[in-house]
């Protein structure tokens, strides 16, 4: 079940703040107004997830006699109040709200691919009800778990769309919450971007098991569909090349580094954990790709194993991370695999065994 303080952990959001603080300076009136209700919001919700931390208590969630997938979708009817009211549970038919009927579909391949890929029953292993929330709040450009459920905003309609248009970004919410019960990285620093590169890495899983992909066919993106036909752009992030997944006058530049040589040290952004994140991505997509196949019977295996490691601290490095990799690795496909895993981290300039390389910093 989960752990009752590592549900203050995080307050997981798929759009990072500085992406929403451009908008809020740049954008026309409507713009700014949505950013800068979307930041108050996603502040106010922080606050409450850290009270509700305090207050949890272990022992709420049962396991099941059966592995399936419990699923219950409200409608917070644009306001924030959660849950909402019910609109869909557990083998209903389609309602045919977009949002209901893409946030019960997302949970549900969500579910499947943790349970017949790497025999996980739900969140916490043990049968979690999985609960969203749609229709969140007016004009809310984002999504994400508070610690219990999903939270998804039907954006602004103008830089963008609806978020439960992407699974990519279903699957990378809710993994967060796995991370939460498995790991408890801290969400700040080397460790909050692994936190998010955990939930990168698996969102594409999701998607590409659902699509039957292999590596080599797979667009490696998170959050295609997000943007509007405005937004010179095609998804938030791309692990496949970081930096590239946007350029656009009012959101900027996608500024993920691929390796540790655009490292970037600042305050923001909890230490810039939607940023750094694209160093292990970009680790995770290279040895996907020299695996070859699909990428989650090999790589994917390695990852979620590295992530229930013992061994792994709340605070880990990338090189303490990649270290759990390898060893992983080796365990599970023996030394060739091993191999593969240590020159994707090298590749990226993370030195499995002497720690992480940093050779040139930007600063902000």
């Amino acid at each position: 079940m989960p752990h009752a303080h590592a549900r203050g952990a995080c307050r997981c959001t798929i759009l990072p703040p500085a992406l929403l603080r451009r908008i809020a300076l740049r954008g026309t009136a409507r713009q700014r107004e949505a950013a800068l209700a979307t930041l108050a919001t996603d502040a106010t919700m922080r606050i409450t997830r850290a009270t509700s931390a305090l207050l949890a208590v272990p022992g709420t969630t049962l396991p099941s006699a059966t592995a399936a997938p419990r699923r219950t979708i409200h409608d917070a009817a644009h306001a924030t109040t959660l849950p909402g009211k019910v609109v869909r549970n557990e083998g209903d038919l389609p309602t045919r709200d977009a949002e209901t009927d893409e946030a019960y579909d997302g949970l549900g391949a969500t579910y499947a691919y943790y349970l017949q890929v790497h025999q996980r029953h739900s969140i916490d292993d043990a049968g979690m009800p999985l609960e969203a929330t749609v229709h969140y709040g007016k004009q809310y450009d984002n999504a994400f778990w508070n610690g219990t459920q999903m939270v998804f905003g039907d954006g602004d309609g103008d830089l963008f769309n609806r978020f439960t248009v992407s699974l990519d970004v279903i699957a990378h919410e809710l993994t967060h919450g796995v991370t939460e019960d498995e790991a408890r990285l801290v969400y700040v620093g080397q460790s909050g971007a692994l936190n998010e590169s955990l939930s990168d890495v698996f969102g594409s899983l999701v998607k590409q098991y659902a699509r039957k992909q292999t590596a080599a066919k797979a667009d490696w993106l998170i959050g295609e569909g997000l943007f509007t036909a405005k937004v010179h752009g095609v998804a938030l992030r791309s692990l496949k090349a970081p930096g590239t997944a946007f350029d656009d006058p009012l959101l900027g530049k996608d500024d993920q580094p691929a390796t540790m040589d655009g490292y970037v040290r600042t305050s923001a952004d909890n230490g810039g954990v939607h940023t750094n994140s694209g160093i292990p991505n970009h680790a995770f997509y290279l040895a996907a790709t020299a695996f070859g196949g699909h990428a989650w019977e090999k790589a994917g295996v390695i990852w979620y194993a590295a992530l229930r490691d013992k061994a792994l601290k709340p605070t880990a490095t990338f090189a303490a991370f990649a270290e759990r990799t390898s060893a992983q690795a080796d365990r599970l496909f023996g030394a060739t695999a091993q191999q593969v895993i240590a020159e994707a981290w090298r590749a990226v300039g993370v030195t499995v065994a002497g720690g992480a390389r940093v050779a040139r910093s930007r600063r902000t």
